[in-house]
């Protein structure tokens, strides 16, 4: 059973940094792309980085060179480090992988139970 749990989460001041780790547990075949996502309350959930498995790596507009999607592929762990927080990057930040269904051709998403992140200002 694929299981993604996120870590990292917490408490930061404006200008400080946090690194969100995601463990992938139950194996996962053909990866099509790794993400983290947020979502703010009151918000919907959008994309924050988007690393697709040929190696494209895709940033929220709102990112500005703020934050680094990493993965470890020999340990299964997706990184999200974020640099320069701002007061808005406060929300709940989910983990996720999409893997290709190559019977049905279409794309499984799986996710994590997400991680707290709160900037104060």
């Amino acid at each position: 059973q694929v299981q993604l749990v996120e870590s990292g989460g917490g408490l930061v001041q404006a200008g400080g940094s946090l690194r969100l780790s995601c463990a992938a547990s139950g194996g996962i075949p053909d990866i099509d792309a790794m993400g983290w996502y947020r979502q703010a309350p009151g918000k919907q959930r959008e994309l924050v980085a988007r690393l697709a498995s040929g190696g494209n790596t895709v940033y929220a507009g709102f990112v500005e060179g703020r934050f680094t999607i990493s993965r470890d592929n020999a340990e299964n762990m997706i990184y999200l480090q974020m640099n320069s927080l701002k007061p808005e990057d406060t929300a709940v930040y989910y983990c996720n992988i999409d893997r290709l269904d190559r019977g049905a051709w279409d794309i499984v998403r799986y996710w994590g139970q997400g991680t707290q992140v709160t900037v104060s200002s």
